[in-house]
């Protein structure tokens, strides 16, 4: 995962699912993906033994660091740094799957590389808004002619990040994809703007398919965007048929790939906009709400996959 001591404890997914693990009797370790390497056949990352506690400012104490083999020295790997998703992220997804039968690592390595959350989503595209993915301008004015106002989305970014609505008339598109086309090599999504945004954009986790449970987020003023990390704001929430549907579409194939730890994203209840499988966020805000214990579930989940190895 990234740096422990940058994390934010009241809300962290990652920093939950640390908790239950130490609760559970397990050692847990912390290591930076960027010291990941292979070598004679071997998979190593320098690693610290660490102890965590809900208590700001003092949330965790780290042991001596070392060089740790991730097929002798331990069980379980989560792969849990933030995207972006790009070649790095790929290439320790890639160093990561030479772990298969020894080590199991969640998310799947090799089924994280493909399924990007914008790209896999396709895949139930009968859940989906109208979608272009394209790098032309002229497809986007085309698009926009047909739709009206628009969001446009880099294919790969997290977090609610450079995420931009452009008006009916179409003023900045222009501008704004030469400045797309100019910052990422990919092509990028975009989508009419769905006015029921404003009633929530819904963040649903399912773990190995099976839907955990739920929250809504609202934008916060001024925004449209209804992510957390933007100053969304969230509620408890219970899912709606479209999206029970939804979710028993895609749930056997999330099992059936490795997928433990999904969060999907459901927009005004009805249209399923991502489904994020690298570095999924939530279950503190779900747990709060709804008072379950999603880091026991996934970790449930874990063991019985370990176990089946």
């Amino acid at each position: 995962m990234d740096p422990m001591e940058t994390i934010k404890i009241a809300g962290d997914s990652s920093f939950a699912l640390m908790l239950e693990a130490q609760a559970r009797g397990h050692s847990v370790w912390h290591y930076d993906v960027t010291t990941l390497a292979y070598l004679d056949g071997k998979i190593t990352a320098w690693a610290k033994p660490v102890t965590v506690q809900r208590v700001e400012g003092n949330h965790f104490t780290a042991g001596e660091l070392r060089r740790i083999d991730l097929a002798e020295d331990i069980d379980v790997v989560l792969m849990r740094q933030d995207p972006p998703f790009h070649l790095g992220y790929i290439s320790s997804a890639l160093l990561l799957d030479r772990l298969k039968g020894t080590t199991l690592v969640s998310n799947d390595p090799r089924e994280v590389i493909n399924a990007p959350e914008k790209m896999f989503v396709l895949d139930y595209a009968q859940f989906m808004p109208p979608t272009l993915i394209a790098r032309t301008l002229q497809d986007v004015i085309d698009f926009q002619k047909v739709h009206g106002a628009v969001v446009v989305k880099p294919l790969h970014g997290n977090g609610g990040k450079a995420i931009f609505k452009i008006d009916a008339d179409g003023t900045n598109t222009s501008a704004l994809f030469e400045v797309f086309n100019q910052t990422w090599p990919e092509p990028h999504m975009v989508q009419p703007f769905l006015p029921s945004v404003a009633e929530g954009d819904k963040r649903i986790v399912l773990v190995d398919g099976v839907v955990a449970g739920a929250i809504n987020r609202k934008p916060g003023e001024g925004e449209f965007r209804s992510n957390l990390a933007q100053g969304g704001s969230a509620e408890a929430s219970q899912l709606t048929p479209r999206e029970q549907e939804i979710c028993s579409a895609m749930g056997p194939e999330l099992e059936r790939r490795g997928l433990t730890f999904v969060g999907i994203d459901v927009i005004g209840g009805e249209w399923l906009t991502e489904i994020n499988v690298t570095s999924p966020t939530g279950i503190v805000a779900i747990d709060k709400y709804n008072g379950t214990n999603t880091p026991g579930m996934i970790w449930d989940a874990l063991e019985r996959r370990h176990a089946a190895m």
